[in-house]
């Protein structure tokens, strides 16, 4: 009755005894060996408010499984939050941590020889990393996000974590009292769930519901509601019939259902590191795609959501509006989706969609696709002479994606912020933020901090941000990240001078540096790869073993 490949394991001799001592001190009951073992992920903890209010969902997981006749099995996964981290030294952790977690997961569904894994997740490398080790075991497995947060609230406005980044510029700038910043650094995060915009998180559980391996709706489900407990119960309960069916998240992580996922990142116009996550989640598939990929979805799949960073509407406000399935059955009936891939629910993507109801009138967070907010997609692959492998610019919210001047360079995240709260910035430029990739920082951290004093200072369109780094999905404006190859790899990047014309047009897929060839060869030629920041640790074994950007930053890349 049960795929249960432990039990199968222990009764093959007497060697095994001791194996199955081990369970009955566990709880473990005769019966209990013919049952299916689930293991539950749980990505709980008090570092940030996007896992502090895991726990519920992981006892409403263990009771659902144990309802459903499975033997759940806990164990932990860590996380790092970004905008704690943001900033800071400890940025660098925050790709790391999604390796980390995907090793864990890998580890001890392999290690303990799980009949499935249930994944519980918040911030931001959570979800990526979940489901990278999910595909690494390649057992029945769901993801369950743990939902985003409520905005905070201000003199009438609603507010999330991005609104302190910028308060700062503007605090700085003369533009905000005292008073004002305060209260707004008090009031923009209410309590648990993850940052409340389509910033990275909410980019990551939308593109999970999108591919399949998430349930419909639940990737804008808020944290605080009952509804994000039982959807997580439900999850459990699917995830059982998946084991009896031998469902495994690569009969679902295709290259037609990251398709799907990729145009849902459009058109909600989500966060710049999803590219960087399905490099990875693609490699962990063994799916053929490359980051070409994204442009040519980008061409055909419209913007449809009017949400924050460049827009106005929260996470929330889109659950409302009807959710990732209203914006999924726009798409699917203008052709823009692969409806046949099956999903978690032992459903096909159009199976799910086929009782989703047409757009409701009284929302405008999203638009049809006759009258979408972009006619193309908002994440645009640049290539040219300083990036060749190609990185990634965020063009929605933009009135002009076209701008050149003279670059203001930086090597580290640290110098360019205090470049910008000094007033040194000024509009025309194009800071150049170097030596921040995977190999280099280590750990491509994320430059919220930059660009959110850009925006605060009201110099978010006037000035260019070009960086082998990451940005946050709570950035917007005139920013170009994921520059490759990377600067501690010898890329052009790192041989950019004070005043050199950098050119970014969007328009034209391109970012140059306009410098004489011979010039380039003279620098070249001088330039020496700097000494590793990180010499041991953890930080040493990824800036080693990290591949390009352009490949998904991965630890394992051929």
């Amino acid at each position: 009755m049960s795929s249960n490949r432990r039990s199968k394991n222990i009764t093959e001799g007497v060697a095994r005894a001791p194996n199955r001592s081990m369970y009955y001190a566990m709880g473990y009951t005769e019966g209990d060996f013919g049952k299916p073992m689930i293991g539950v992920a749980n990505g709980h903890s008090t570092i940030t408010p996007c896992n502090s209010g895991l726990q519920r969902l992981a006892d409403a997981a263990v009771e659902a499984l144990k309802e459903a006749g499975a033997n759940p099995q806990v164990f932990g996964t860590p996380t790092i939050s970004d905008g704690m981290a943001m900033g800071t030294e400890g940025m660098k952790y925050s790709l790391v941590s999604r390796e980390v977690i995907a090793d864990c997961v890998e580890t001890c569904v392999g290690g303990q020889w799980m009949d499935g894994v249930l994944v519980i997740g918040g911030c931001d490398k959570n979800m990526p990393g979940g489901l990278m080790g999910m595909l690494r075991a390649n057992v029945p497995s769901i993801y369950v996000y743990g939902g985003t947060i409520l905005p905070g609230r201000y003199k009438g406005q609603d507010l999330n974590i991005v609104s302190v980044f910028e308060a700062v510029g503007q605090f700085t700038a003369g533009k905000m009292s005292e008073e004002d910043f305060g209260q707004i650094e008090r009031r923009a995060i209410p309590g648990t769930g993850s940052c409340g915009g389509m910033y990275t998180a909410n980019t990551m559980s939308s593109a999970f519901e999108a591919l399949g391996i998430s349930l419909p709706y639940s990737s804008t489900e808020a944290n605080v509601h009952d509804e994000k407990v039982e959807s997580t119960a439900r999850a459990a309960n699917v995830l059982v019939e998946a084991v009896k069916r031998d469902l495994k998240p690569r009969d679902i992580v295709t290259r037609e259902s990251i398709e799907n996922a990729v145009a849902v990142i459009m058109a909600t116009g989500g966060s710049t590191n999803a590219v960087l996550h399905f490099l990875a989640i693609a490699h962990a598939a063994e799916v053929e795609w490359s980051i070409d990929d994204f442009e040519r979805v980008r061409r055909k799949v419209p913007v449809l959501c009017d949400l924050k960073p460049s827009g106005r509407y929260l996470a929330v406000d889109l659950h409302r509006a009807g959710g990732i399935p209203a914006v999924m059955k726009e798409l699917l009936d203008a052709g823009l989706l692969h409806g046949d891939c099956i999903t978690i629910t032992g459903k096909t993507v159009a199976e799910n969609l086929a009782d989703v109801p047409p757009l409701r009138k009284d929302q405008d967070v999203i638009q049809p696709v006759s009258n979408p907010i972009y006619r193309e997609g908002h994440l645009a692959i640049l290539k040219g002479n300083l990036s060749p492998e190609g990185c990634v610019a965020k063009i929605t919210g933009l009135k002009n994606p076209v701008m050149s001047g003279p670059a203001r360079v930086f090597d580290d995240e640290q110098s360019a912020l205090a470049a910008i709260m000094a007033g040194n910035i000024k509009a025309g430029d194009v800071m150049v933020l170097r030596y921040l990739g995977p190999k280099g920082a280590p750990g491509m951290p994320e430059m919220l901090a930059p660009t959110g004093a850009l925006i605060g200072q009201g110099l978010g369109e006037s000035v260019g941000l070009v960086t082998d780094g990451r940005f946050s999905g709570g950035t917007w404006g005139m920013v170009v990240g994921h520059v490759a190859p990377e600067a501690h790899a010898g890329g052009l990047i790192a041989l950019v001078e004070e005043g050199d014309r950098v050119v970014i047009d969007a328009h034209q897929l391109l970012l140059h540096l306009d410098v004489a060839d011979d010039e380039i060869a003279r620098r070249r030629a001088l330039w020496r790869a700097p000494a590793p920041r990180y010499t041991r640790g953890v930080l040493a074994k990824f800036a080693r073993n990290a591949s390009s950007a352009s490949r998904g930053a991965v630890l394992d890349d051929d």
